[in-house]
């Protein structure tokens, strides 16, 4: 069955599709809350996208139901961080320009209790910039590929700059394509859902209840919005709903990427549809264009 537009649905519907920018707090793990909003959604399965250590804070993508499938999409985008630097003496007067000689690819080994194996890799700082220093602690916005050990960077710039140090505080102000400008708290997604649903004698927000919970639960297709996006006619969305990849003459519309590329597929109105890797020319009048990963209908 292929689902209404976006805006078009019931909270229903949001539910069992829908994204929750969630703003983690210090102490569960990023596993405790995702299973905390698939309870208090009411929705078999909720996954979060990237994972968080327990004392970390901010920024956690939290799809619920169907839209658990749509977590390698999360993966493939830049993250952003905001950190204590703990130096373990005087910062020296090079600080800041040690500190942007990180910038570029860097060289890291998992830490022995991280869930990947330890060997070397290579991750790119896209951007490195100290934000302000006080005693010994300098407070650091890192921005950067993936899967890097922010902890780890801490400890080698401790070593570059001759002072040792450790990661203090940790928060990541982004993962694309969602940022910290709408982030949800456990007790705004509470509220919103005991408002809605008329639970409880909590005062209602001003304004319509049902545009509450809208802000604290997103249609699924917000955690797309970074991917290049293919729009196909209904009637191929429902052959790739029986599992017939993206055909050339199905193509409505479709953004310029490499091949290879992670893509999104939408119907004209824009429902998801499935993800699939682009491998060949949409403007083509025949042959497959879109290999599926996952089916989202």
């Amino acid at each position: 069955m292929l689902r209404d537009a976006p805006e078009d649905r019931d909270p229903d519907a949001l539910f069992e599709f829908g994204v929750v920018n969630l703003d983690k707090p210090p102490g569960p793990s990023a596993h405790q809350v995702s299973a905390w909003v698939r309870d208090m959604v009411g929705v078999e399965k909720a996954a979060h996208a990237g994972t968080l250590d327990p004392k970390v804070t901010g920024c956690l993508p939290v799809l619920t139901g169907a839209a658990t499938r749509l977590a390698p999409a999360l993966l493939e985008g830049p993250k952003e961080y905001v950190s204590v630097l703990e130096l373990h003496a005087d910062p020296p007067a090079n600080l800041e320009s040690v500190v942007e000689e990180f910038e570029g690819p860097t060289y890291q080994k998992p830490p022995r209790k991280s869930a990947v194996s330890r060997r070397l890799r290579v991750r790119e700082i896209y951007a490195l910039d100290v934000l302000e220093v006080r005693d010994r602690q300098a407070l650091l916005r890192i921005t950067c590929e993936s899967g890097t050990y922010i902890r780890k960077l801490c400890h080698d710039l401790g070593r570059a700059l001759g002072t040792g140090a450790h990661m203090g505080h940790l928060r990541r102000t982004a993962t694309t394509p969602f940022d910290d400008t709408d982030l949800v708290t456990l007790h705004d997604l509470s509220d919103a859902l005991a408002w809605y649903r008329d639970e409880d004698d909590t005062e209602p927000p001003e304004g319509d209840p049902e545009a509450a919970l809208r802000d604290a639960i997103q249609p699924a297709e917000r955690a797309l919005e970074h991917l290049p996006s293919v729009t196909v006619a209904r009637s191929a969305a429902r052959e790739i709903a029986d599992g017939a990849p993206v055909y050339a003459p199905g193509v409505l519309e479709a953004d310029d990427a490499d091949r290879d590329a992670l893509v999104a597929c939408y119907t004209p109105d824009g429902a998801a549809v499935c993800l699939g890797r682009l491998v060949g020319d949409p403007d083509a009048d025949s042959g497959t264009v879109v290999d599926l990963e996952r089916v989202l209908v």
